[in-house]
């Protein structure tokens, strides 16, 4: 489904990717791990196209070489907006959400490029399903949320998109343990139902729990791939990036 090939991003000189290959095949949910400035983000940016839109907003000097396709079409030179309605939908870090909007403005600011009225409205129904306490939510402000409820809101939203490809940049980051749990069941409720994800997490064993196979990212290098039971057996591994 998602080819990254060659891919290597300079920002202002330094490198902040450096010849990373990955793959992700339809139906799996596979897992970037690896410690804070890694690249994972950048990584998932350079996917989504914001990464580009980023740097001609803020004239920042970067350059991006390499190939990335989707679907086996090539997409490393498409608008963000052209790369969503292809169906890959980038849920951000640190959630992004429009905190003076309600829960309910927010997730239909998810289904922006949408036509399809009825179905908008069954994916709606869907999403206060898997995330209740939205429902609840519904017509406060997205500012008054928790982080654990602001975190299910930009999953949620990310879902309302109908993604085919649903990349989730750090979900964990700064929750409190049963919040990162609950926000994880859901994730992992949502590949359940069919929607092929791409995650990137530094709670390793968390992420590894779920996911069919992995990357370790360090230094903007994939320093190993595979399965997790084969990463987690790698006691060098272990101890030098994943730190579990």
């Amino acid at each position: 489904m998602l080819e990254v090939k060659n891919l290597t991003v300079h920002y202002d000189g330094a490198m902040a990717l450096n010849d990373v290959s990955i793959r992700v095949e339809k139906g799996e949910f596979v897992a970037v791990v690896g410690p804070n400035g890694a690249g994972k983000t950048t990584l998932l940016k350079a996917v989504s196209g914001t990464l580009r839109e980023l740097q001609r907003v803020r004239r920042e000097k970067a350059r991006l070489t390499g190939e990335i396709t989707f679907e086996d079409k090539r997409i490393d030179n498409l608008k963000p907006w052209a790369i969503v309605k292809m169906g890959i939908i980038h849920c951000p870090e640190r959630r992004r959400l429009f905190p003076e909007m309600t829960v309910y403005e927010n997730l239909m600011m998810g289904s922006y490029l949408r036509k399809d009225k009825e179905e908008i409205k069954k994916d709606l129904e869907r999403v206060y399903q898997i995330f209740p306490i939205l429902r609840e939510r519904k017509n406060q402000m997205a500012q008054t949320l928790s982080g654990g409820e602001g975190q299910m809101l930009a999953i949620a939203r990310a879902l309302m998109a109908k993604p085919k490809l649903l990349m989730i940049d750090e979900p964990s980051l700064g929750l409190a343990p049963l919040a990162k749990q609950k926000v994880f069941d859901s994730i992992k409720e949502i590949w359940d139902s069919g929607v092929t994800i791409l995650l990137v997490e530094q709670d390793v064993s968390m992420a590894l729990t779920l996911a069919t196979r992995g990357y370790v990212l360090t230094h903007g290098r994939i320093a190993a791939k595979g399965t997790p039971q084969e990463l987690l057996k790698n006691e060098d591994l272990r101890e030098m990036y994943i730190g579990v």
